[in-house]
């Protein structure tokens, strides 16, 4: 019984997900790893077998995706020279995290199940919240982005079936939690400078903003700056105030889960954030539309609450894996066991 688990890499997100999702699998079956894309900083103990350079999406420093530098940063005939090379004969299944190559080479060679393990997933799901106005695009590219047969998935709450709560890391679950002066900023789609004018607008409080575009820190008024990459922070947010970051998936859930004030700004024309924005309202975090001077009083209104949402996170990880071993693998050797004696 062998496995591939193949991985998105934009942004720190999958990748976090995976350091637990590996280990899980490892204590089960034979498993190899690809990667596919470059847009990420965290550091990982479980080997690679494989990478691919796959689809990029480049963080602008405006708010969002800067989609100029994102076509640059592809092209079309490497990504189907990608997918045509990916050899997938070795694996009796396909374990998928929003990860397009493996996904489409799957589906073009049509006799191997793929199954997306994935936050992405639950979009499809009309259970889960989304946005009053709808993206035809945005659907279109969660639907299609990385195709897969079946969906088991990841959301702030269950809402549907296949659908579990946040997988939390060992790293978050082992921290110290303290409530230390400070506040942590992460949003990789504003410049340094952008969120340095307008938190320097909030006297007597102390950020740490984790950045994505700075490889040295350095401080601005009451703003430090620091490289995200090989930073702690985890510590960081366990011994914070609270937290603002963007409307993404496993940072949110990890802040709730340290109970702490959470405020969050949707990357803009990105589908995914609307949606996990329309879900963090309803559990009662702050959405703010925009990150830019405009907001000061909202953040300031946001210090002085003490709104922590109440969540559980329980650590299903090894359940999830061997419900889609046995699903998925079990159950069609079974099968094929019983077909044979026919």
């Amino acid at each position: 019984m062998k496995i591939l688990y193949a991985v998105q890499g934009t942004g720190n997100g999958h990748l976090s997900r995976a350091k637990e999702i590996y280990a899980m699998l490892n204590n089960r079956v034979e498993v190899d790893v690809l990667i596919s894309g470059t847009q990420y900083e965290i550091d990982f103990d479980f080997p690679v077998k494989f990478r691919c350079r796959g689809i990029v999406f480049v963080f602008g420093k405006n708010g969002g995706i800067d989609y100029l530098k994102t076509l640059k940063a592809n092209n079309i005939f490497k990504i189907i020279k990608e997918i045509r090379e990916c050899n997938l004969s070795d694996y009796d299944l396909i374990i998928n995290d929003f990860e397009p190559i493996t996904a489409w080479a799957s589906y073009f060679r049509g006799d191997l199940n793929c199954i997306s393990l994935s936050h992405q997933g639950a979009f499809v799901s009309k259970k889960v919240p989304k946005p009053k106005k709808p993206s035809i695009i945005g659907k279109l590219v969660l639907k299609y982005f990385a195709p897969s047969t079946t969906r088991y998935s990841f959301h702030f709450k269950s809402y549907d079936k296949n659908i579990f709560t946040p997988i939390i890391r060992n790293d978050i679950r082992r921290q110290s939690i303290k409530q230390k002066n400070y506040y942590i900023v992460y949003l990789p789609f504003y410049s340094d400078e952008k969120i340095s004018k307008v938190l320097s607008k909030i006297k007597g409080v102390k950020w740490k903003v984790f950045s994505k575009h700075s490889k040295e820190a350095y401080s601005v008024k009451n703003v430090k700056i620091k490289p995200i990459a090989n930073s702690n922070f985890e510590r960081a947010m366990a011994w914070s105030s609270g937290v603002i970051c963007g409307a993404g998936f496993e940072t949110p859930a990890e802040a709730m889960y340290l109970k702490k004030k959470l405020l969050v700004v949707p990357m803009k024309n990105q589908y995914e954030q609307a949606c996990n924005a329309e879900s963090l309202k309803e559990l009662g975090v702050l959405v703010l539309p925009s990150f830019n001077k405009k907001m000061v009083t909202s953040i300031s209104e946001w210090i002085e609450g003490n709104t922590i949402i109440d969540v559980d996170f329980p650590d299903r990880t090894q359940f999830i894996i061997d419900e889609i071993i046995t699903n998925h693998i079990v159950a069609t050797e079974l099968s094929e066991r019983l077909l044979q004696n026919i």
